[in-house]
């Protein structure tokens, strides 16, 4: 007899409620009825006994079914963790593999990672790796500074008295509005021959430097031809250094004046936009040349402020950001009558990636009003340098101030806060054209060892907003040998595609002075600096000794990341450095931030902790032990550790010296083996040194077989621990085929395939034909399965991964299978190892006919089902009351595995919430689920459509008709400056629009850097089995949860929703994107992080005479009409501004 209708109460209009109730003593009215909630919800301590859970009640002489009781329940749920324990038994073959490494105990032996002894050892290493390195610098800036100081100035030096290779050159000649073609080059430019060199990724000349020279200076000014002149004897010392140290990567000295040579010699990788490359503005130079910073930059927003001087001065901030690392605090205030930060942050923050974001934003939505306020602007300033209840850099104190003009000297200012001692720099910039007396502004800069400069125009504010760093640099040059100290920077990107390096970096000084008993030059020469590519480091470090879930990592003093397997930054800024802190590649919790804390102050350590880890396809979390050892890397600023969990303390290794085993076992290799054996799938490791590697693993494997006939396992020019391994692995997997798959009938069991995965790299599946749809990494240690069944404990159950977004699984020729795996754990001689992997992939429709068979009142599947007669009431099964009861099996991460609703197979490993949102819902209500949530920095977004389309740049000012026609405004200085702007806009599109990082960088990439926010579900601390009602106005709906014995599955039994009202808020599980976490609220509770321990911010001997002066250019009739003719014409000729040099800047 038919189950009755079910309608649907109405008695609340609105959204939907969702809570949860336990069902009374009482009987229910009927499936045809849902009572009204009549109490509120009792907290889970409270529930009534399940077994209270009573029957529905029918009218007489009619049959009705009643939501099963939770015996019954927990009945199926028993049926279903026994076959699957039955079949992971038959033909996982967990057994049946100890006794296979028992019975070939003679051919490895048991190691042990001793976690202390290890990670001391690789310290040491990369400590020796990067001496090697500090030498080579000590000799390049020591030559440097003697070259310097013997060479003799020439004023009179000419272009063609200078050979060098130009790294741009051929860029230059394949572009015919290049600064060189249009006016011709004087200079004798080399024209090279290059090879390629693995090493650097390029072509390199090993004879020669390169020289790259930014766009916006003049390469046949005098500063710039004796700078080359000097330099060019650094070719030779470069080459030494190569010849001592082969491994030397990228040598290169960047100069104060923006001139770079480096070495070996190779084409400048320039983009197709402008090439905005200065290397002042790299962070291994800003560190290299300055010590840490405490920056307060006050803006004048006063009404005179209009326009385009505005403008000017919301990119002056910006491009002054840009020259602060990490290593810097600062803050931003504007003011007229009073003063307020342009952002949240009410004091000194540091200037990292996110904190500049915010403040870069900030700038643009400043509003220029009111009347000058000096006075406010400066105090402000003070009183932010004087907070020592704040996280600081405590050196280099300065305050920035743009203007454009004003006649207050705020002596009184200076007096109360900074006079006698001046700990602060005051440096001033006068913004745009305008015929203020600046002589105000260039005596605060003078009276506060501060420096004073001029911004007219757009061209100007590169040159003039870095320039500042000489000053700086004067207390380092003037502490002479006791500031040469090399550090080591962040982890960035190289400009010539080297990848993610780090440089060492040391002060070139200048040695001269400018006449007998005159006092000693005061300037810094530039930085000298060699790059090392993490990928060098990391070869330091053991790789496959510490299994599938052991890890190296190392941190700075910041406590970013230097070495991690989750350093992963899809996406690189030429101008940022990469900055992942450890407690964002990791899921944060106090253990780790005790962890961090004590690797940045230097201390050694070992922990063992339980905490939470991501899986590698990012979508469940694991509760798993962890030991963590770390140690200083000494003479760096950097600290290791080593990440080991307890099962990873021990790993085999393979000990085949028998010749004639390792054919016997080779052979298992072949292709021509894999129709009886199973295909075998080898992890693309470097085997040797002659293997090509492939993506294609039967390319590689057949890469592999073909040099394992010219070489031997033994052979030097490869890894014999690898490959002993993976022969070994090979062996014992056929062995397992041999004695548990080859006689079994898979199709018996609905079975796809068998299989078992190793540390030695061995992914062996049976049958073959069963490899055309296997779609895991042949890498066992990038597969997630792999790694999650080592890290738990039973069966794991993987369902294919589905987006929402994408179509439903396609369920043809039963391709679509679910992975069950479980791992192979070993005890020999008291030693516990977890040397492989085993599992099944089920056939899903078949195993969800299975399920609902296991779920019903059938003992077996050829059993008839069994009718509720009349006047007779029974229980409601998965089978046969499928139209009213939703079963299924969800995993650990809350992703469908198997449902009884052929409906939702296709749904089959899709997050819950998409099959059932109210369900998942009361599920996550009721502690079975627990959620995660983090924050990727390391994301890459599709970039936003531009948001301006006008014709004209944002926030330029653009002249009316009446301005067109009036005599008066061409000749004034807003004509002039506007002119500059548009040329200079013509070239610099990105001042305006275009992200910089698409000039600077790779001009295919079409991405960018963003933050995503990352959900993951896990089970939660119910582990017992109960009933519960979601109640939602007059409909309401019954369901049970269990979890089942050793596995990841929860099994779940519903009524099935009818009720439109019953409908509730979808948990979201997917990726989304997000600004992270608020910025404001994070500066009020900042990580630790240190320093560097030194600082050089004053000295007794500086010279402060040298405080800059006005440099204004007025327009000329000739150069006006000039412009104009070339804007009619468009034709956007290179600038070609004077390098703007101190007079001691003379060599």
């Amino acid at each position: 007899m038919a189950v009755p209708a079910r309608t649907c109460g109405a008695s609340r209009p609105g959204p939907a409620r969702t809570a949860l109730r336990w069902p009374d003593r009482g009987s229910r009215p009927g499936l045809s009825a849902r009572r009204p909630a009549a109490r509120p919800p009792r907290p889970l301590s409270l529930l009534l006994p399940p077994l209270l859970l009573l029957p529905l009640l029918a009218a007489p002489g009619a049959s009705a079914y009643s939501f099963p009781q939770q015996h019954t329940m927990q009945h199926w749920a028993r049926r279903l963790e026994q076959e699957i324990d039955g079949v992971m038994r038959i033909f996982g073959g967990v057994q049946q593999l100890r006794e296979i490494y028992k019975d070939n105990r003679n051919l490895f032996e048991v190691q042990e990672n001793e976690p202390q002894k290890l990670v001391e050892k690789v310290a040491g290493d990369i400590e020796s790796l990067l001496d090697r390195k500090v030498q080579a610098l000590k000799r390049l800036a020591d030559a440097a500074e003697n070259f310097q100081k013997a060479h003799r100035w020439q004023d009179n030096i000419k272009e063609e008295d200078i050979v060098y290779y130009d790294a741009k050159a051929d860029a230059e000649l394949d572009d015919p509005e290049s600064e060189d073609v249009e006016r011709g080059s004087k200079a004798s430019t080399l024209r090279l021959d290059f090879i390629e060199d693995s090493n650097f990724k390029n072509k390199v000349n090993y004879s020669y430097t390169a020289v790259q020279i930014p766009t916006d200076i003049y390469k046949g000014s005098t500063v710039i031809l004796n700078e080359l002149n000097w330099t060019e004897a650094l070719e030779n010392v470069f080459i030494e250094n190569r010849r001592q140290d082969p491994t030397l990567l990228w040598q290169v000295f960047g100069s104060a004046t923006g001139v770079t040579r480096y070495y070996p010699a190779t084409p400048w990788r320039a983009p197709k936009k402008i090439d905005l490359y200065d290397v002042r503005r790299r962070p291994w130079y800003i560190q290299g040349a300055s010590s840490p910073k405490d920056m307060v930059i006050i803006v004048d927003v006063s009404g005179s402020v209009s326009g385009l001087t505005l403008k000017l001065m919301k990119t002056s901030v910006c491009e002054m950001l840009d020259t602060l690392s990490d290593d810097d605090y600062v803050n931003v205030a504007s003011f007229n009558e009073k003063a307020q930060p342009v952002s949240c942050f009410t004091h000194l923050v540091q200037a990292n990636v996110r904190n500049k974001k915010v403040f870069k934003e900030a700038v643009q939505g400043m509003v220029a009003k009111g009347t000058t306020g000096y006075k406010a602007g400066f105090e402000y300033a003070f009183d932010q340098l004087q907070n020592s209840n704040i996280t600081r850099a405590n050196c280099n104190k300065m305050i920035m101030m743009f203007t454009d003009g004003g006649e207050d000297r705020v002596q009184d200012v200076f007096e109360k806060y900074n006079w006698p001692n001046r700990t602060v720099r005051v440096f001033t910039f006068s913004v745009g054209q305008h015929n203020y007396d600046v002589t105000p502004l260039q005596w605060m800069a003078c009276t506060n060892k501060g420096y004073y400069f001029e911004i007219p125009s757009i061209g100007a504010i590169r040159i003039n907003t870095q320039e500042y760093l000489d000053v700086l640099g004067r207390p380092m040059v003037l502490a002479g040998k006791e500031a040469k100290q090399v550090q080591w920077t962040n982890v960035y990107e190289d400009a010539l595609g080297l990848g993610l390096v780090v440089t060492g970096t040391l002060p070139v000084f200048n040695l001269t002075q400018d006449g007998p008993g005159e006092k000693k030059n005061q300037l810094i020469l530039g930085v000298m600096g060699i790059d090392v590519a993490l990928n060098d480091i990391k070869r330091l470090t053991p790789n496959y000794t510490l299994g599938a879930n052991g890890y190296v990592f190392a941190i700075d003093l910041n406590g970013y990341v230097l070495l991690h397997p989750n350093l992963k930054p899809q996406t690189t800024n030429f101008r940022e450095p990469v900055t992942l802190d450890f407690l964002d590649a990791e899921l944060e919790d106090e253990n780790k931030e005790e962890i961090r804390r004590s690797m940045i102050d230097g201390n050694k350590g070992h922990k063992q902790i339980r905490t939470l880890v991501k899986s590698l396809d990012e979508r469940y979390i694991d509760e798993v032990m962890r030991n963590y050892t770390w140690v200083p890397i000494r003479s760096t600023n950097y600290s290791l550790g080593l990440v080991l969990p307890p099962y990873s303390t021990f790993y085999l290794q393979a000990n085949l010296s028998d010749q004639i085993l390792q054919v016997k076992y080779f052979e298992f290799l072949l292709p021509s083996s894999f129709e009886s054996e199973g295909h075998v799938f080898i992890a693309p490791r470097e085997y040797c040194k002659e293997l090509n590697a492939s993506d294609n693993n039967t390319e590689f494997l057949k890469n592999f077989i073909e040099l394992m006939e010219k070489v031997t396992p033994d052979s030097k020019q490869c890894n014999n621990f690898l490959l002993h391994n993976l022969i070994l692995d090979t062996g014992i997997t056929q062995q397992l085929v041999e004695r548990v798959w080859r006689d079994q009938d898979l199709n018996t069991y609905s079975l796809l395939a068998v299989f078992a995965a190793t540390d030695g790299g061995i992914t062996r599946v049976f049958p073959n034909k069963a490899a055309e749809d296997w779609t895991e990494t042949p890498e066992p240690f990038n597969a997630s399965f792999y790694r999650r069944s080592l890290d738990n404990h039973g069966y794991v159950f993987k369902p294919p991964q589905q987006d929402a977004r994408l179509r439903p699984l396609e369920l043809e020729n039963d391709t679509v299978g679910i992975l069950v795996s479980t791992a192979v754990e070993l005890s020999l001689g008291g030693r516990t190892l977890r040397p492989a992997v085993v599992g099944v992939k089920l056939d899903l429709e078949a195993w969800a006919e299975k399920f609902k068979v296991l779920a019903s009142n059938r003992t077996h599947q050829d059993q008839p089902q069994k009718q509720c007669g009349p006047n007779s009431h029974c229980e409601m099964d998965c089978e046969v009351n499928n139209e009213d009861l939703l079963c299924v099996l969800i995993d650990d991460g809350g992703f469908l595995v198997l449902s009884n609703q052929n409906h939702q197979w296709d749904q089959v490993g899709r997050f819950f919430s998409e099959v059932d949102a109210n369900l998942m819902l009361a599920l996550y209500n009721n502690s079975f689920y627990t959620r995660k949530e983090s924050y990727d920095y390391q994301a890459a977004c599709a970039p936003l459509p531009p948001g301006n389309l006008g014709a004209a740049p944002r926030g330029i000012f653009v002249p009316t008709i009446a301005d067109f026609l009036n005599l008066a405004w061409w000749t004034s200085a807003a004509a002039w400056s506007l002119f500059q702007q548009l040329l200079y806009g013509l070239i610099y599109h990105s001042w305006f629009q275009a992200d910089p990082a698409e000039a600077e960088g790779n001009p295919e990439v079409r991405e960018s850097s963003c933050v995503m926010k990352q959900t993951q579900y896990y089970f939660g601390s119910v582990n017992a089995s109960y009933n519960a009602i979601i109640d939602c106005g007059n409909c309401s709906r019954l369901f049970h949860a269990q979890r089942l014995t050793n596995t990841n599955l929860l099994f779940v039994v519903a009524e099935k929703p009818l009720c439109s009202q019953c409908e509730a808020g979808r948990l979201l599980q997917k990726e989304t994107h997000s600004d992270g976490p608020e910025q404001c609220e994070l500066v009020q509770r900042p990580r630790y992080r240190r320093g560097p321990h030194i600082c050089f911010d004053y000295n007794a001997t500086e010279d402060t005479s040298d405080c800059g002066r006005g440099a204004s250019f007025p327009p000329s009739l000739g150069v006006l009409v000039s412009l104009q003719l070339l804007l009619l014409l468009s034709l956007p000729p290179r600038p070609q501004p004077q390098v703007h040099a101190h007079p001691s800047r003379r060599l």
